[in-house]
């Protein structure tokens, strides 16, 4: 049987192959573990419409067993890890697909500090799910209790408008792309406290536009939007505003390893990078590596997934880390990727140095790289495909010492991944391609 847990939570269409009742035995396993009766969990949700449902068996599977939870209602998964790490909760869960289609959901499991489970304890809960209704029940007076708690909500927004006063962008014109997501609760008025002048996009949320057209995923409408009004620069976040893409005056995207090489740069200039280290996952561009490195800092990579880029900054005593999509963590503010406090980052380079985000992001010169997403019925039997295993150390050949191959089952979508990395863009397009295809023919 595989694994529930992926890289990113639990992640299925909704109602499909993620029904409520995966829910409900989930809230039954996280009190069981790591609430306890009598304790409390904190709930929060994007913006899709099947989150009301995952929210509702949730809390009906926690408060079974004697757990009280606070629903929270929509808000941007950092804010539900600020919350839960703030000592009141025993546990989060962020019901969240993030940057996926709105016919999907996700459930994010947060400990007592806000941080995502360690694999140990996510195999104790999965094993937990599986006989959830051995479990027990607590009689009528012991039931725990759901909560309201919308409230709870303002924490998260005046520690960022706090961090916001703090950088003066008056005089820069911002578009803010909220993906329909539910960054549209607090994005907006954060990014006004810096004294800039935001212009909102893809922020009237209907339950079926989340990331539709729009967000990090894709920039396209917001680099208009950009141009059109003659912006100074533009931020697009993802469905549950953890990640953030950056769009500069010219309308020219700037990934999330240019914004991550902006703000190590910016850091080692200031010699306020902790070790000199910048922590990546095995996807971030080697462009990026060599310009930490032409500076005097060194780059760590991880897997992929943003709870192992926090891992290793743990390891590494970094400070700063982050994904070529857009997670960036910032420790001295966070311990998980938020695209809003990603934003007000670049904007406090931006004023400080008094320079343009294209000037910025050309210090840091990437290498051609391109990725592919296979749909895969068999994506874990990749590495046992001779044919597949050959095409791959063939093309690895053809890149020399320059470049890069990397494959990997995505851990979140019934899908695989290729990335191929080098010098020759015309090769690592051609290598790409002819990768992708021999995967979808050998592995559905």
């Amino acid at each position: 049987m595989p694994r529930l847990f992926g890289t990113d939570g639990i992640r299925g269409v909704a109602n499909v192959d993620l029904k409520p009742t995966l829910a409900y035995a989930l809230g039954r396993a996280t009190a069981k573990r790591l609430v306890g009766a009598r304790g409390a969990l904190v709930v929060g949700q994007d913006t899709r419409r099947s989150g009301d449902m995952f929210v509702a068996a949730i809390t009906a599977g926690a408060t079974s067993l004697g757990s009280d939870v606070h629903q929270v209602g929509v808000v941007p998964t950092p804010a539900l890890a600020f919350l839960a790490g703030e000592g009141q909760f025993a546990a989060g869960i962020m019901v969240s697909a993030s940057h996926n289609p709105a016919d999907d959901n996700g459930l994010k499991v947060l400990d007592h500090d806000g941080l995502k489970l360690d694999d140990a304890i996510e195999d104790e809960l999965e094993q937990l799910i599986w006989r959830a209704e051995e479990l027990g029940a607590v009689p009528n007076a012991e039931l725990g209790r759901a909560i309201p708690a919308g409230d709870l909500l303002d924490r998260y927004r005046h520690h960022r408008m706090g961090l916001a006063r703090t950088i003066p962008a008056g005089g820069l014109r911002v578009v803010l792309d909220c993906a329909n997501g539910s960054g549209c609760a607090v994005g907006p008025e954060i990014l006004r406290a810096s004294g800039a002048t935001v212009d909102v996009i893809h922020a009237e949320p209907d339950g079926v536009n989340i990331n539709v057209h729009s967000g990090a995923t894709d920039p396209v409408s917001l680099a208009q939007e950009v141009l059109e009004r003659g912006a100074d620069v533009g931020f697009a976040l993802d469905g549950d505003a953890d990640r953030l893409i950056a769009v500069d005056a010219a309308g020219n995207v700037v990934d999330g390893d240019q914004v991550l090489g902006i703000l190590a740069l910016d850091r080692l200039e200031r010699n306020v990078l902790p070790g000199g280290g910048l922590v990546v996952s095995v996807l971030s561009n080697g462009g990026l590596q060599a310009a930490v490195e032409a500076a005097g800092g060194h780059v760590v990579r991880t897997p992929v997934g943003d709870k192992y880029i926090l891992e290793g900054m743990q390891v590494s005593g970094s400070g700063l880390g982050g994904e070529k999509s857009g997670h960036v963590i910032v420790r001295e503010h966070t311990t998980s990727g938020d695209g809003i406090v990603t934003a007000l980052e670049v904007l406090r380079v931006m004023c400080r140095v008094e320079r343009p985000l294209a000037d910025l992001a050309a210090r840091i010169e990437m290498l051609p790289q391109q990725q592919r997403a296979i749909k895969a019925r068999h994506k874990d039997q990749w590495e046992g495909d001779r044919v597949l295993q050959a095409a791959i150390a063939e093309a690895a050949r053809r890149l020399g010492g320059a470049g890069r191959v990397l494959v990997r089952p995505s851990g979140t979508e019934p899908a695989l991944r290729v990335m191929v990395e080098g010098p020759n863009e015309a090769l690592v397009t051609e290598l790409a391609d002819t990768l992708a295809t021999l995967a979808g023919e050998r592995l559905n």
